[in-house]
């Protein structure tokens, strides 16, 4: 018996839904399934998108069927194959693929401990209980649970854990930043200067702007488009901001990857958002 049907055949007897993997992928579908002819839907919750015999819709694939993964068609992708998938979500897992030295060292600092598998590059930590799949949550980190798979690599060590907040967090997008009190502007006494005119005092705010922007992380459109916010609600209202201060701001968010249209959307939208 092929080695790869040996695997699935003891993962499918303890629960586990399993596929066969070409390289790092699933198989394609076959002819009548191709482009979705055969009515199976990509987006379904649930395996078994058309009544094709073979290992068709990636994920949705998954049995836990002896007599399916022992088919005839299934034999054939086997000898193909040159791995074992799963469906985390259908054994009642969430799999935190971390990619990286740095990434793993962000889950020994904030995540409770788990069963951790090693990959290629980096660990695969899995935890009981299901949510929501999603990719890059954070540098390094996708989440494989639900409508996704992960590849087998054997049953790592460490006792697995219930899936923390702290995962199911890394799915939920951040709230629209709220909207900042109104600045009010104070008139000019008679032959006084505008505080906001200070070399100084502005400098130190374009500086901060910049440095906050090249320091971040993670969710960097929102922190480019906080950090404009910021700066327009305190120096855009009395005409202190000029050119050199806003190339400034730009080649700070450019040198984080953002765009020169994502920069001039961002600072538009904080304009408006301000009223300017």
């Amino acid at each position: 018996m092929n080695e790869h049907v040996r695997t699935a055949l003891s993962l499918a007897a303890s629960g586990v839904p399993v596929l066969p993997l070409r390289a790092k992928v699933p198989f394609g579908n076959c002819r009548r399934c191709a482009d979705n002819a055969c009515g199976g839907r990509p987006n379904m919750k649930t395996a078994g998108p058309c009544a094709c015999p073979g290992p068709c819709h990636a994920w949705a694939a998954a049995t836990t069927d002896p007599d399916v993964i022992q088919s005839d068609v299934w034999r054939h992708a086997w000898t193909r194959a040159t791995a074992v998938a799963y469906h985390p979500g259908g054994a009642g897992l969430s799999v935190v693929d971390l990619d990286n030295a740095e990434a793993i060292a962000w889950a020994h600092a904030n995540l409770p401990a788990t069963r951790a598998v090693p990959t290629t590059r980096g660990e695969h930590w899995l935890y009981q209980g299901t949510m929501q799949s999603a990719n890059a949550v954070r540098p390094g980190v996708d989440i494989k649970s639900t409508m996704a798979y992960a590849r087998w690599l054997g049953p790592g060590t460490g006792t697995m854990t219930e899936l923390p907040d702290a995962v199911r967090a890394l799915t939920v997008k951040e709230p629209a930043p709220a909207r900042p009190a109104a600045v009010t502007v104070p008139a000019l006494a008679s032959g006084g200067e505008c505080r906001h005119r200070t070399p100084a005092y502005l400098d130190r705010g374009v500086a901060m702007a910049e440095q906050r922007i090249t320091e971040a992380r993670s969710a960097i459109h929102a922190t480019v488009y906080r950090t404009f916010l910021a700066v327009l609600a305190t120096h855009g209202r009395c005409g202190c901001l000029n050119d050199v201060h806003v190339a400034r701001l730009f080649n700070a968010a450019q040198a984080k990857g953002e765009t020169a249209r994502h920069c001039t959307d961002a600072w538009t939208n904080a304009r408006t958002r301000l009223g300017l």
